[in-house]
């Protein structure tokens, strides 16, 4: 991410929106901002510390941050 406008720039955060939209927003649409709000912060919280990641090797990001954190103390 080089900051020049490339469209290859976006890809990463077009792709995280897209599960956003898919996994939770069109299953649960939400009925106001504060529900939206809610709702985004229950699938970040699953993204991060329940859902595995291929480009991870089927990994919970969580795990595999606590994991070389430890391994760096």
């Amino acid at each position: 991410m080089d900051g020049k406008g490339r469209a290859i720039d976006n890809a990463f955060i077009e792709r995280l929106w897209r599960s956003v939209k898919y996994e939770k927003l069109y299953l649960n649409p939400p009925k106001d901002g504060t529900n939206l709000y809610l709702l985004l912060a229950e699938y970040f919280n699953y993204y991060n510390m329940e859902r595995r990641h291929t480009g991870i090797e089927d990994q919970i990001p969580h795990q595999l941050y606590y994991h070389s954190q430890k391994q760096a103390a």
